[in-house]
């Protein structure tokens, strides 16, 4: 079955040539020229990914953003002409995956979408069953919530294991404070920062082996955290 991509972009000939090399890549493009009917198609259709441009009629990319993520993980790649770093610490502090400034190579671009499907799809189907997931030395049981590194079994509370678990489930992606509160503590956000960093600081200290140094769950500074690894 073809992997469904949500192009919107209000260039036509930008859409159309993308769409084009996608759909030649094996892909099913649907694409949406203005905000309103964008975010309709993103929340009325199951993508893999939706390719968002940030200047569109009607809603901009950052009002379909927020929308997308108050409901959904799905990746979200954004492209625009601007190339601040603020407007790109913007997109990933609001949930964006990646972001590209135009204009951009053909080659870029479409590695880009190929790593973003590839972490979603695969990943999020393996993780899907109660398996064994191996991350280097360290292995998860979900179905009995158990975390070993060696043969060592990890003291983990309720908590630390339902973020490890989040993590782990996301690797590679960039969550702020806010999408991470929500999805593990599953509440309204109340700029509790600190109860977020001292979980995460605990939870390093049991996996890591080197807190100072982590190598699994990474700060991005300015945006959130991620989670690194080789993931089997």
């Amino acid at each position: 079955m073809k992997q469904k991509i949500l192009l919107i972009d209000d260039d036509i000939d930008l859409c159309r040539l993308l769409r084009n090399n996608l759909e030649r890549e094996g892909y099913f493009v649907r694409t949406c020229h203005d905000g309103v009917t964008g975010l309709e198609e993103a929340q009325g259709t199951d993508f893999e990914l939706v390719i968002l441009d940030i200047m569109l009629p009607g809603k901009n990319g950052y009002e379909i953003l927020e929308k997308i993520r108050q409901k959904s993980f799905v990746p979200v790649f954004m492209l625009t002409a601007k190339d601040s770093e603020g407007d790109k610490v913007s997109g990933l502090r609001m949930g964006a995956d990646d972001y590209l400034t135009k204009p951009f190579a053909n080659s870029e671009f479409l590695a880009r979408v190929s790593s973003l499907l590839r972490r979603y799809t695969v990943f999020n189907t393996a993780y899907s069953s109660d398996k064994q997931i191996t991350v280097g030395r360290m292995s998860i049981n979900k179905s009995e919530r158990e975390v070993r590194k060696e043969d060592s079994l990890l003291a983990l509370t309720a908590k630390e294991f339902d973020l490890l678990l989040f993590f782990v489930e996301n690797p590679g992606r960039v969550f702020t404070k806010r999408q991470i509160y929500h999805a593990v503590w599953k509440d309204e956000y109340a700029f509790d920062d600190n109860n977020i960093m001292v979980h995460i600081r605990r939870l390093r200290k049991k996996i890591e082996d080197n807190p100072e140094n982590p190598q699994y769950i990474l700060t991005v500074w300015g945006v959130g955290y991620k989670f690194d690894g080789e993931i089997e």
